[in-house]
């Protein structure tokens, strides 16, 4: 998991602290953040002139040491600080006085006829939206339509919830240190920094996990070593056998959806339970996974009195109202593994607590996977889960109001559990916006449920595999494309995971 972390800016002041109190001057990490700077700079200036803004603190200092590295290689710099040189202070002052060349009022800082602007007024850890001159400043650099290089962040953005904190100034690129930050991930500022670039600085990954960080980037990397892998003796009821919980007549195919992608990306067997009226209409849809009818509450309990039948994934499609609620309650209280979407969470809404206990008193680990409106009706009311803010906050205090992992769906999905770890995905694609694709995703995490993974594992696993398999795809995706796509992706996967 080394290299998945997303620092936020006082993890990140407290790791420079740590490398600083284990003998690494500051003055070296700045020198070579801006070295770092400097040699993206040089790759998009392209030979033209650079002008580098530089603010009052160390993300200032990082624009001088890159206006100096750059100019001693030939570039044409302009240097504009926004405030006053004597104002500098510990190592941003010193890396200022290491330039040689003009500085002006940034104020004056005139972007025509520059290939590009080094945006380093302020970094992540800014704690007020900008105004004044710097608002002035970076209204009128972003209205040039310049190219613009971020030193760590654009300024003007939250480097722990990418929210915009009023004016901000767009990036190209932006070049970041060590880890990246939530702030990279999240919406808007996915879409404000551009590509992100993390730079060594020589912070070792020793200090960076001794500094205990609990969000990270979705990847392989993270769940890779937590993954299902075949073993030579093993067979179809080692390998898990999930229960899909079938809507009525005319409105099965979720459940279907659900119940292939769940087969697909490894359980042994998959059952659908089915209403009696709907029965024709599934099995004349399904082969290698079985079904079963299931009229009710009763029957599912007493379906469950099979011990083999370890996870149940109802919602998509099931119908709303106090029957789908008695089924979760069944499914809680067998003591098995849950994934709840669509219209089993639309069923408690306004009763996020009757959910909380049920899943309690089950045990045995639960995922949730609310869009955005689902997650807004199920926890209305709930003050402990705010309604508005970071995202990762709001995914991180529902995983610990309800006490199950919640994947908060969106372009910048975040998986959180109740423990507080977090992840946000990032191979996100505008392709998975199709009917369907979140039922799949019910069943990539069932599947994965199934075969013994740990909820937040097979969630961020599920959430991963679901966007790569979108992306191998490309335009003209349909859900149903998602789990025949499973076997490419998981054969991409690098050596260790999910290989037999």
């Amino acid at each position: 998991m080394a290299g998945t972390e997303l620092l936020t800016t006082d993890e990140m002041r407290r790791a420079d602290a740590a490398a600083i109190g284990a003998g690494t001057p500051g003055l070296t990490l700045m020198h070579r953040a801006g070295a770092a700077v400097a040699e993206r700079a040089r790759a998009l200036a392209g030979g033209g002139r650079i002008l580098v803004l530089c603010g009052p603190g160390n993300n200032g200092g990082d624009g001088f040491v890159a206006a100096r590295l750059l100019a001693e290689a030939g570039a044409t710099v302009a240097v504009a600080l926004l405030g006053s040189r004597d104002a500098l202070a510990g190592d941003a002052a010193a890396a200022a006085a290491e330039w040689s060349g003009p500085v002006t009022a940034a104020a004056g800082a005139d972007p025509a006829g520059v290939a590009l602007v080094i945006d380093a007024l302020f970094g992540a850890g800014l704690a007020r939206p900008l105004d004044g001159e710097a608002a002035l400043l970076v209204a009128r650099i972003g209205e040039a339509g310049v190219p613009v290089l971020a030193v760590d962040v654009p300024s003007g953005l939250d480097g722990d919830t990418g929210a915009a904190r009023g004016a901000i100034l767009p990036a190209t690129e932006t070049v970041t240190f060590v880890r990246r930050k939530p702030g990279h991930l999240l919406l808007p500022g996915r879409h404000l920094c551009g590509p992100v670039t993390v730079a060594d600085i020589g912070i070792a990954d020793a200090v960076v996990a001794g500094i205990g960080a609990t969000a990270h980037v979705n990847g392989p990397d993270l769940w890779g070593g937590a993954f299902p892998r075949l073993a030579e003796d093993g067979h179809k009821y080692t390998r898990g056998h999930a229960v899909v919980l079938s809507g009525p007549a005319h409105r099965t195919g979720a459940a279907r959806l659900a119940a292939r992608g769940a087969l697909r990306i490894g359980a042994g067997l998959v059952t659908v339970l089915s209403p009696t009226p709907a029965l024709p209409e599934n099995a004349a849809h399904l082969t290698a996974i079985m079904l079963k009818g299931c009229d009710g509450a009763d029957d599912l309990d007493d379906t469950l009195t099979d011990e083999r039948l370890n996870v149940v994934v109802a919602g998509p499609g099931l119908g709303t109202g106090a029957p789908t609620r008695d089924l979760v309650r069944v499914a809680a209280e067998a003591g098995r593994g849950l994934v709840l979407d669509a219209d089993a969470l639309t069923s408690f809404s306004g009763k996020a607590d009757e959910l909380a206990q049920m899943i309690a008193e089950g045990g045995a680990g639960a995922v949730a996977t609310p869009h955005e409106g689902e997650f807004a009706r199920l926890f209305r009311g709930v003050a402990a889960v705010p309604a508005e803010g970071s995202k990762l906050a709001r995914a991180r205090a529902a995983a610990a109001y309800l006490g199950a992992v919640v994947v908060l769906k969106g372009p910048d999905t975040v998986i959180a559990a109740p423990d507080g770890r977090a992840a946000i995905n990032s191979n996100g694609t505008p392709w998975l916006g199709t009917a369907g694709s979140g039922d799949v995703l019910c069943g990539f995490t069932g599947g994965l449920l199934a075969q013994g993974m740990a909820p937040f594992e097979a969630a961020a696993a599920a959430v991963w595999l679901h966007a790569a398999a979108a992306r191998r795809h490309g335009p003209g995706l349909i859900a149903e494309d998602l789990p025949e796509l499973m076997p490419a992706v998981l054969g991409d996967l690098p050596e260790g995971s999910g290989r037999p």
